[in-house]
């Protein structure tokens, strides 16, 4: 072995005895984080996220939902929460906040974090939770229907509605590998409200044109969320990763 191989071994195994608690030395008892990606995007919205959540020691999976319907994402997020290891943290952003609030009652879920998300309540759909007539959104009202059916946003509207603090490279590239959303889905409700059940987090968007910040302000009130909010835009995951993380970790503990 390399005197490289061996710095960067020793580097490895430090981190993973360092990481096994948290920055402030607070024990996480939650093992895994299964993130829950929301509409017009796909799984690697989160992959600016998934390293600070791997430096705390955390499991993470990131769902790839295929946003046909409400019940195929809820299935997809069961079957991540059931390959992962152990007590697990559900984050959900945007439309994923409908999906954890239906999937987050599965017993190996310790805990739940809404990003910039809609927290329903029982039987409630998202096409209602939204409540646009009170909180307008000019993203939703941006977007486009192809043949089938499928909702998505065009390139300006992602740069400019979607993801305005991401530079412009990165949110062209957002917008060619978004995830289109199927109309249908917008008028399924939830069974139940996890949150309920679960003690629950959320990071607020401040300036957020896609989920209206103030709907989110009152979904986390509602929801008795522990909240904090940061100048971002709905891309928060994306713009304002550790910030992100760090919620996530302190759901783990």
């Amino acid at each position: 072995m390399t005197i490289k191989a061996a710095l960067t071994s020793a580097f490895v195994a430090a981190t993973v005895l360092t990481n096994s608690a948290s920055a402030d030395g607070t024990q996480l008892t939650a093992k895994s984080v299964v993130l829950v990606h929301g509409a017009f995007a796909d799984g690697s919205a989160w992959s600016e996220v998934t390293p600070f959540l791997e430096q705390a020691g955390l499991e993470v999976i990131s769902v790839q939902n295929p946003l046909d319907s409400l019940a195929g994402d809820v299935a997809f997020t069961d079957r991540a929460i059931s390959r992962a290891k152990g007590p697990v943290v559900l984050v959900g952003h945007s439309w994923g906040g409908q999906v954890i609030t239906e999937a987050g009652l599965n017993d190996k879920v310790q805990s739940l974090v809404y990003v910039a998300a809609y927290a329903p309540d029982a039987g409630q759909s998202l096409g209602e939770a939204a409540e646009l007539d009170k909180f307008p959104a000019p993203g939703i009202a941006a977007l486009q229907q192809d043949e089938a059916g499928y909702f998505f946003l065009p390139d300006d509207a992602m740069a400019n509605l979607f993801a305005h603090d991401v530079p412009r490279g990165e949110a062209e590239i957002m917008a060619a590998t978004q995830g289109l959303l199927n109309s249908k889905a917008l008028g399924e409700p939830v069974s139940h409200a996890a949150w309920e059940h679960k003690p629950s987090f959320y990071v607020i968007a401040g300036e957020d044109y896609m989920t209206p910040t103030e709907l989110q302000r009152q979904f986390a009130k509602k929801i008795g969320a522990i909240a904090r909010e940061v100048d971002a835009s709905h891309a928060v995951a994306v713009s304002q990763p550790k910030f992100v993380a760090d919620m996530i970790i302190e759901a783990a503990k």
